[in-house]
């Protein structure tokens, strides 16, 4: 009987890797890994931030808003040069005045007129008074007598004006302590009883048709004596502004 034909070996390719040979059952490896970076050299991502620029936006407007209410000042007061209004007391006189003591107490009877001049020395601005009220006292400190008040109707007051308010006040059986009564009528025989004047009001101002505001206003007229302004003084009252 005759063999059986032998089958031709194949030839492998080259490259190729047989599976089951000892070279090719090599373990797999995993990819290198990143290195790990300390936290310092990690670039910080940017962050806008917006509330820094809005208060930042916020800082310029309100700078130049400020500049421009500055400058906005100067030109007015260049332009109309304010002058704040002045008050003088013009006259005061004593018409009666009487000290009486009674089993029952010390009484004060008193009248009085008083002239109180008003200045507007602007010439280009007008000053709006409301109702001021005027007190009148006599003595100073522990014995300051109050004798009355008065209120002087709304007024106006132009440009270069001068106006005279005239206030009466009166104090019929007006009880002070006896000490007080018998001060105010040694001072008032010596002339030398001090006299104060205090008016309260309201102004405003007027510029170029236009009313600006109602602001406070305190004057006082204190520490005058009789005897000054019978003889002709006209002493100049202070202004306190945005007091009542």
């Amino acid at each position: 009987m005759s063999e059986p034909p032998v089958k031709p070996v194949l030839q492998k390719p080259p490259g190729y890797k047989d599976p089951n040979s000892p070279a090719g059952q090599r373990r797999f490896r995993p990819p290198p890994r990143k290195p790990v970076l300390p936290p310092s050299f990690h670039p910080k991502k940017r962050k806008t931030s917006y509330g820094r620029a809005c208060c930042c936006c916020f800082c310029i407007f309100f700078l130049i808003f400020l500049l421009l209410i500055l400058i906005c000042g100067a030109v007015f007061y260049l332009w109309f040069d304010p002058k704040l209004p002045g008050f003088h007391i013009q006259s005061f006189r004593i018409s009666r005045f009487n000290v009486t003591k009674r089993p029952d107490g010390t009484y004060l009877d008193a009248t009085t007129t008083t002239r109180l001049e008003v200045k507007n020395p602007n010439g280009k601005m007008t000053y709006y008074y409301g109702d001021t009220e005027v007190e009148i006292s006599f003595g100073e400190g522990g014995y300051e007598t109050e004798l009355g008040t008065t209120t002087v109707p709304a007024f106006t007051m132009l440009e270069k004006n001068t106006r005279s308010l005239r206030v009466e006040t009166k104090a019929s059986n007006k009880l002070v302590v006896d000490e007080v009564g018998n001060k105010l009528r040694a001072r008032y025989r010596s002339k030398s009883l001090p006299v104060n004047v205090e008016a309260r009001t309201k102004v405003g101002v007027g510029v170029a048709g236009l009313k600006i505001g109602m602001v406070g206003v305190t004057v006082k007229c204190d520490g005058m004596s009789k005897k000054q302004l019978d003889g002709g003084d006209m002493p100049k009252c202070v202004i306190n502004m945005l007091k009542w």
